[in-house]
């Protein structure tokens, strides 16, 4: 077969260019239209039931993730001076388009009783026109005397405020909201420069925005640190321009594809799929550095051009098109993980390196085709000294000291044990922010002064309507109220109880001693008063009740703990509200973009463990099928998994967590690293048939010839994973780093273990099955005649036997 496709290449060379590069430019015409990703992507699938519980939530109460905050440290925050620029910061930042509303100190009001009307009057408690700090002062000692806010926009015992800005959906949901949240800084900042006092930004809208401009940033620089270090590494292997030029206009062509692909689909960029462009440079290097590597040992042998590309199609095509497939497949797995933002980044990588693959095996014979022969010092890398050295020594060690091998082997794997025990499995919500960074240190900010932000909501149904408002329930949901709130990770609650209890201290001529809930006959009273209220009033009252009385929500905030703390703080408050709102009363749901995040990783962990496993049984599958052999797959599969168990076991030895950007490491590097395995099987599958079944003459003439290219493509893995710990990203950083060393193990693990093993197993592992395998050895007898290879150009040509150029 691949003789075929070797003369079909060969001989339409114009055609195939004419069609990638119609291919390419079509798509980059549709990767202009490429956009970045402006909404949060749930790790939870949409049939999930708690994903179900937070839009059920959504449909009554609304959006709880538009909320953005402000926060500010400042001991003479009610002076006049200081107070006049908070609410003119309030003013500025109100007026901006795409704010719905802004509340803090300077929109708190008071509810004031009005007896003739036998009504609530809503009281601003502050006005623009104070202007004496005796005025201010009063005002300042009425404020602190309403406990509804205390804990909500201050905390006095720590000199903190709050202001909370409430965002419009459909801006959050478009690019527009870049601009609406710069806004908003840009009016802290004139804060800033007025009072010399530094503002904390958070909530999960600035929050998105926030890292989506990161990834923006990053997108670029990645692009073009992996064609720099890819580039240079190329330069220094093979000491040629050309070599270096033509392997960055496959990766470069296939980085279009990518972003063409996105666009095509209609997928947004995210923080993975940002990944992709820079992994296709890194993982589409190894295929040019394959076939030139051949492509110069062929050419070395008889000098023939056309010869020697043609036997790069068939002698290296077959073995790379599986080392792709394997890749892709690791990829792949990812698509069974139901995560919208793994199921895309899954899809998108698994196309794409088949497309490299496709472009690698076209471009690089056709390309070279055209040019002039290989120089001598083209080809002096194939007489690299040191790098010949280290195969020499990688031989000696395979022939000579395979006790040792299994030695070291077998400390790997307790060693391996060891650390694989320590691994915790947790995730924070700006887990893979860096700790220096000013979006973290903000968070940090309000979690100290405000018990976190991450949004805890509890809805409570009372199963009929009109009964939320009943004395028994506000009760239960103010002593629910003080359970929650007692936690340290939790703040106290914006609920309908804290609002009840407001209107009796209100009814009571604002005497903060009755901030508590009513009697039965207080509560008939203080509805009537609420009922004829304005419209505000009814507005906030149904803020936290649905339209027929009967659900109502208890709003808290919690600190960003980590997914293993908030497995138990979820069943402490489950715990508490059962024991409150008996299950055969009332149906309650804790939910929350808390709650999702915490869920939805524990899902991610869970699926993409189970990811892993399918890529294993995937990529053995297609092992058993080029090899025809059940025992070689067992053989080839070992040197694989060590890499990953030494993986997992430095995490656990450093404190690494497992988490969803840590445990991506391991289907990613499983899919690469056994790519250098396929190669050096394929190779020794040939060495086989060509000496004999000698199966140590074999192992070393395939370690000799497949271990200098694999090391080149591992050095090129390593270095090109390596760029990836330059991102601000914690997670990427992980990655980056795990990844590039997992390979280096896998290197070291199938140039010493694997020989060692097919030599120490040699009478199992080389049956019958193995030497005679479903995909057809390539026989040099069966070499396509040059006098019968015709390509095909302006006009067809007929190639010379033994000519090295056109004639």
């Amino acid at each position: 077969m691949w003789i075929f496709i070797a003369r079909t290449i060969l001989k339409n060379r114009i055609l195939f260019l004419s069609i990638l590069f119609i291919i390419t430019a079509f798509f980059a015409y549709k990767g202009t239209g490429v956009e970045m990703s402006y909404q949060y992507a749930p790790l939870l699938p949409e049939d999930d039931p708690t994903y179900l519980e937070y839009e059920a939530f959504e449909k009554v109460f609304s959006n709880e993730g538009n909320l953005m905050v402000i926060g500010v440290k400042d001991k003479n925050f009610f002076q006049l001076e200081h107070f006049k620029y908070w609410n003119q910061l309030r003013a500025d930042v109100n007026s901006i388009e795409g704010v719905s509303s802004v509340f803090s100190v300077s929109e708190s009001f008071d509810l004031v009783k009005n007896t003739e009307l036998k009504q609530f009057d809503l009281k601003p408690l502050f006005n623009e026109e104070i202007n004496a700090q005796h005025e201010l002062d009063s005002i300042k000692n009425r404020f602190y005397e309403l406990p509804f806010y205390k804990g909500n926009i201050y905390n006095k015992n720590k000199d903190a405020y709050l202001m909370a800005i409430t965002l419009e959906p459909e801006i959050l949901q478009s690019p527009e909201r870049v601009a609406l949240i710069n806004e908003i800084v840009k009016a802290g900042e004139n804060y800033t420069r007025n009072t010399k006092i530094d503002l904390h930004y958070s909530g999960l809208p600035y929050i998105r925005v926030t890292t989506a401009e990161m990834i923006k940033k990053e997108l670029n620089m990645f692009i073009f640190l992996a064609l720099g270090i890819t580039a240079v590494i190329m330069f220094l292997f093979f000491r040629s321009f050309k070599v270096v030029m033509f392997s960055m206009l496959v990766v470069g062509m296939a980085v279009i594809w990518v972003v063409g692909t996105q666009a095509l689909l209609g997928f947004k960029i995210t923080i993975l799929t940002g990944m992709i462009p820079p992994l296709i440079i890194v993982i589409g290097i190894p295929n040019s550095v394959f076939l030139l590597n051949k492509y110069h040992q062929e050419f070395k042998q008889h000098g023939n051009k056309i010869k020697a590309l043609q036997r790069v199609i068939c002698k290296i095509g077959n073995a790379t098109f599986l080392t792709n497939l394997t890749t892709a497949s690791g990829f792949a797995t990812f698509i069974f993980t139901s995560s919208r933002i793994l199921v895309e980044f899954g899809i998108i990588a698994a196309i794409n390196i088949i497309g490299v693959f496709i472009l690698s095996i076209l471009l690089i014979p056709i390309i070279f085709s055209f040019l002039s022969v290989p120089q001598d010092r083209h080809l002096n890398h194939l007489n690299n000294k040191t790098v010949n050295k280290m195969v020499d020594k990688l031989v000696h060690i395979t022939l000579n000291h395979r006790r040792s091998v299994y030695i070291t082997t077998g400390l790997v794997l307790i060693l391996g044990a060891i650390g694989i025990a320590n691994i915790k499995t947790t995730g924070y919500m700006l887990d893979d922010i860096p700790h220096h960074d000013p979006l973290y240190l903000d968070l940090v900010f309000f979690e100290d002064n405000f018990d976190g932000l991450m949004p805890l909501e509890i809805m409570i149904d009372s199963k009929k309507a009109n009964t939320a408002l009943r004395t028994s329930n506000l009760k239960k949901l103010d002593q629910l109220h003080q359970k929650l709130s007692a936690h340290p990770d939790i703040s106290g609650a914006i609920a309908l109880s804290e609002v009840v209890k407001f209107a009796r201290q209100a009814f009571y001529n604002g005497n903060p001693k009755y901030y508590s809930i009513p009697s039965k006959q207080e509560r008939n009273f203080l509805l009537s008063y609420v009922s004829k209220g304005s419209g505000q009033q009814s507005s906030v009252i149904n803020s936290f009740l649905d339209s027929l009385k009967q659900k109502t929500r208890m709003s808290f905030r919690i600190k960003d703990i980590g997914t293993t703390k908030m497995t138990d703080l979820n069943t402490t408050v489950q715990e508490n509200i059962n024991e409150i709102f008996p299950e055969d009363k009332y149906q309650t749901t804790v939910t929350g973009a808390s709650v999702l995040f915490f869920k939805g990783t524990k899902y991610l962990i869970r699926n993409l463990f189970t990811s892993l496993f399918l890529a294993i049984l995937l990529i053995a599958s297609f092992m058993a099928w080029m090899f025809s052999s059940k025992r070689m797959v067992l053989v080839s599969l070992i040197p694989n998994v060590i890499p990953l168990i030494s993986t997992a076991a430095l995490m656990g030895y450093f404190g690494i967590p497992i988490k969803p950007s840590t445990i991506l490491v391991f289907s990613i590097a499983f899919g690469i690293s056994v790519d250098d395995t396929i190669h050096y099987l394929a190779k020794y599958r040939q060495e086989l048939s060509e000496t004999n079944w000698s199966i140590k003459a074999a192992t070393v003439l395939a370690l000799k010839e497949t271990g200098v290219s694999m090391i080149y493509t591992s050095i090129i893995l390593f270095f090109g994973f390596g760029i990836f710990g330059f991102s601000s990203f914690g997670g990427t950083v992980a990655l980056g780093i795990l990844v590039a060393v997992t390979l280096l193990i896998a290197l070291l693990s199938n140039l010493i273990l694997l020989p060692s093993l097919l030599l120490s197993l040699e009478k199992i592992i080389t049956n019958k099955s193995f030497k005679e395998p479903l995909l057809q050895i390539y026989n040099e007898d069966e070499d396509i005649e040059i006098a019968d290879l015709r390509i095909k150009n302006s006009e067809t040509k007929r190639i010379s036997p033994n000519s090295q150029t056109e004639e």
